[in-house]
């Protein structure tokens, strides 16, 4: 019975709670909507919301007994007006605002929305400023630029582009979104070259003055960034300017991809106008329900429903309200009440027509807040979550588009993970977006002019605005680079070298020399870099080194000379000395052909003295015959003849030997002979440095600055020197009458200089290597295809006919001059020769050694045989046969054979 009674009460209760809290549930539940109503994004946004409102009204799964209900106001694209209508819609009790679409607005608003805590939802304001932590209550379903500018900034690297021209809407939106673009472009080493600013309200006058002015810089890239424009304004200006050509590259932002998806009148005029075009469209995957969402609105434009087709603002605000709906049916759930209360300090402020007093702060603002965190569905744009983070929407997908034949072509997408592709993000496996950057594909695209090969996306200059290029006017040295007198022509060996590379360069230059300097004196060459650096010149050409503190500020060309500091100083002839033909060997040398004399003349002995009757007689006789015969094969003139077959290969071997002695003696003496001796008390750059004589060097170069800021030489010690007239005046006088003692200068204006001097040479080696190059701005395309066509002129030997053109109608500066002294012939160069002859002379002598050995046991043994010996000790013995031996090989062959022929007879009988 206890269980009967108990069953139908629990059920009670059950029903019982159902009913108090649906009775408690709210029966309808405010939110509110901030947009432009006349607006390419919010013609779309409004009937989507609308749409949205009644999917969800209608939908029993959710909000079940309470109804949604949609405040809206127009902002009319201002933020005041914007401020004005959410104040409105807020004090009808909104639990949530949706939009605004624009960024200003959204600004303006989530300060209000942070003071009642009141939800601040927005499908269309991308400005990545928005998702600081100074906004908590903003949470934004759309992308912010920020992916947006990463896809910008991975399509210019992915092109090739160094720099890019940003024009953008000035304002929020337009800023921050540019200046996001900068730090990612940042990230992969590109840069903005320059920024040009539109007003909000820009007319047709601001875009043709910004579009000018843009044509002046070199590049031809440019991002434009701006609010959704159906007349197409910017792009009209621009083809009536002439920049839709071949030469130009544009890259619209997602305001033009949503231009054009939301208008179904734009005439085949305004297409053929963006021809080239290339944009960003948000990515949103195809789904069913997107497709069925789509169809429904295709009948609502039909019937006049709808002013505007469907573009993707659209689709996310449609989600949007899902997104607020899905929160509150939680919240409601959980909190069951929705409840305000009233802010003293508006209490306390004066009544306007706003009713500020009337303004409550939202009591489940916090927890609403959590909930959206919380959210995650599949809606028309995808899956819809929010990064705890930024509160941003979890996406990072783009459309690349191109106008193409008065049609939009999709030529790839590009996602967060993967870069680019020609897959749908949603379509590409694990696996491949594990490589995300490695492979990055693009459909072919059509640039403006209708061509499909990459434009170069810049231009140094054109005929109203030629190169202005800095040449150093020199007032000394003038061969390097001057200007002709009366006119405005340069020459010069560098400025040759500059025209003979720009014919290389695939692609016109124009250019126009412009002289820097009086011509009186050598200008300063680090102030003509600095010029390049501040854009006085474009680029200078001359005789400039490339050194350090010249390569931070700007970009050189490949070097087209090479050259460093050297040492210029008094020499005099030494006098000829007595041991002058001792020179050309080193003592070492000396002593192995020597030992090697002696070496030849015994082995020769001993293989001839059998055999060659030259080679015989009294032991004085023979010792002289031996070395004479030995040293006399120097000059060739030696009366006795070799016999043995040892003996002649011997000597083959030894008389190549001598030829390549001979003949490497007779060049290196005769070169010492013959070349210049210099002298000077100067060794080196460190005995100059420790020294206290005064050094000269050229005004206008870097050496000044080297020999003090790295050597630390003394200011007062530098004698600055304008020409080669002083140079050679200055080393006269010497250091104790007012001169130098030396002059520290580059090599090749040194190399010219002793071309017409004799007393003076350079002491040691460059002890600086550096080269002479042409000087760029910083990330002038310029300068690769200048360097590039330095190198083709080295390796079709151009670059040095140019050089003997100029400096060698009389010879070659620096021909014969770098070396004080030739150096001697070392052993090390012959060993090779001297091992050769060594193995040749030891395998002759221990051939013919083991054939005496033969030959003297043969004969012992037919000894024994034809005699008894007596014993003997083995002592006696021992020196017996030594003796017999040496006295066996003092025997003449023809007496041994004699022997032999003997014996062999005998035995015969």
């Amino acid at each position: 019975m206890k269980h009967f009674v108990f069953l139908p009460a629990m059920v009670f209760i059950w029903i019982f709670l159902i009913v108090s809290v649906h009775s408690q549930s709210p029966a309808v539940v405010n939110i509110g909507a901030i947009f432009t109503y006349n607006s390419v994004i919010g013609r779309a946004a409004k009937i989507a919301m609308e749409a949205a409102v009644y999917d969800v009204n209608a939908n029993p799964t959710i909000l079940n007994g309470t109804e949604l209900k949609l405040l809206m106001n127009d902002a009319k694209c201002s933020v005041f007006f914007g401020a004005v209508g959410a104040l409105q819609v807020l004090e009808k009790g909104v639990v949530a605002i949706i939009g605004p679409q624009s960024s200003a607005i959204a600004h303006m608003i989530s300060e209000i929305a942070n003071g009642l805590q009141v939800p601040l939802i927005s499908y269309a304001a991308t400005d990545p400023t928005l998702s600081a932590l100074q906004f908590p209550f903003f949470f934004r379903t759309t992308q912010s630029d920020s992916y947006q500018m990463a896809a910008m900034a991975n399509l210019i690297d992915f092109y090739g582009w160094k720099e890019v021209i940003a024009i953008f809407v000035d304002d929020d939106y337009g800023r921050n979104g540019i200046s996001a673009l900068g730090g990612e472009l940042d990230k992969r080493a590109l840069t903005i070259a320059q920024k040009f600013p539109l007003p909000i309200h820009f007319d047709l006058n601001d875009i043709t003055d910004t579009l000018n002015k843009s044509k002046l810089l070199g590049s031809r890239v440019y991002v434009v960034h701006l609010n959704p424009d159906p007349k197409m304004r910017f792009f009209t200006i621009a083809q009536k300017l002439q920049m839709m050509t071949s030469d130009y590259v544009w890259l619209a932002t997602d305001w033009l991809s949503t231009t054009l998806d939301s208008s179904s009148s734009l005439s085949k005029t305004s297409l053929h106008i963006l021809q080239g075009v290339v944009g960003l469209r948000q990515h949103t995957p195809e789904s069913r329900w997107k497709r069925t969402f789509a169809s429904q609105w295709r009948k609502l434009v039909d019937e006049g429903k709808a002013s505007s087709e469907l573009n993707t603002y659209g689709l996310y605000a449609y989600d949007t309200v899902w997104t607020v709906a899905h929160s509150i049916d939680k919240f409601v759930k959980e909190h069951r009440k929705i409840t305000f209360s009233f802010d003293d300090g508006l209490l306390k402020m004066n009544l306007t027509k706003v009713q500020l007093s009337k303004l409550r702060v939202f009591d489940g603002g916090s927890l609403l807040r959590r909930k959206l965190l919380e959210t995650d569905f599949t809606g028309l744009t995808g899956q819809v979550q929010f990064n705890k983070e930024d509160r941003n929407i979890v996406s990072g997908s783009y459309d690349v588009i191109n106008i193409d034949q008065m049609a939009v072509q999709l030529v790839g997408y590009w996602s967060n993970s993967s870069g680019f592709s020609i897959l749908a993000p949603e379509n590409l496996k694990s696996e491949e977006n594990s490589n995300s950057h490695l492979d990055q594909k693009l459909k072919k695209v059509t640039w403006p002019g209708g061509s499909t090969e990459r434009p170069r996306g810049w231009v140094i200059a054109d005929d109203e605005r030629p190169l202005r290029i800095g040449v150093p006017y020199r007032a000394s040295f003038v061969e390097f680079a001057t200007k002709l007198n009366n006119s405005h022509k340069m020459q010069g060996y560098c400025i040759d070298v500059f025209l003979e590379a720009r014919k290389l360069v695939p692609y016109d230059v124009p250019y126009k020399f412009e002289p820097f300097g009086d011509g009186h004196s050598n200008p300063n060459y680090n102030d003509l870099v600095q010029k390049v650096k501040d854009e006085v010149f474009d680029a200078a050409v001359g005789d400039i080194a490339i050194v350090t503190n010249r390569t931070k500020i700007v970009d050189f060309s490949q070097p087209y000379a090479t050259t460093g500091l050297v040492i210029v100083a008094p020499v005099h002839n030494s006098k000829s000395s007595a041991w002058v033909f001792l020179k050309p060997f080193t003592v070492e040398m000396w002593c192995v052909t020597a030992a090697s004399f002696v070496i030849i003349a015994v082995v020769i002995w001993i293989l001839e003295h059998r055999v060659n009757d030259d080679f015989r007689g009294p032991p004085k006789r023979q010792l002289v015959t031996m070395f004479l015969f030995s040293f006399s094969t120097l000059f060739k003139t030696n009366q006795e003849k070799t016999v043995s077959p040892l003996g002649r290969m011997v000597m083959v071997v030894w008389l190549f030997l001598l030829m390549v002695l001979t003949a490497s003696y007779t060049a290196s003496l005769t070169s010492i002979l013959t070349f210049q001796q210099l002298s000077s008390p100067i060794t080196g750059i460190d005995s100059l440095v420790a020294s206290n004589w005064p050094i000269g060097y050229q005004v206008g170069s870097f050496t000044y600055s080297y020999l003090v800021d790295s050597l630390y030489i003394a200011r007062s010690r530098l004698v600055a020197l304008g020409s080669p007239e002083e140079f050679e005046r200055a080393l006269r006088q010497g250091p104790t009458n007012g001169g130098v003692a030396a002059i520290i200068d580059e090599l090749t204006y040194v190399e010219l200089f002793l071309s017409k001097q004799s007393e003076f040479g350079i002491i040691g080696q460059p002890f600086t290597k550096s080269g002479w190059g042409f000087a760029f701005k910083r990330d002038s395309p310029l300068a690769v295809d200048i360097s590039t066509a330095i190198l083709k002129l080295s390796e079709n030997g151009e670059l040095q006919r140019i050089r003997e053109r100029w400096f060698c109608k009389t010879g070659c500066p620096g021909e014969g001059k770098r070396h004080a002294e030739p150096n001697q012939l070392h052993l090390i160069s012959f060993w090779g020769l001297y091992l050769l002859c060594g193995i040749f002379t030891l395998g002759a002598l221990l051939v013919f050694l083991l054939r005496m050995i033969w030959q003297f046991v043969r004969y012992k043994r037919q000894q024994r045989e034809s005699s008894h010996p007596s014993p003997v000790s083995s002592e006696a013995h021992c020196s017996h046969v030594i003796s017999s031996f040496i006295n066996f090989i003092d025997e003449k062959e023809e007496a041994i054979k004699k022997i032999f022929h003997h014996e062999n007879r005998q035995d015969q009988i």
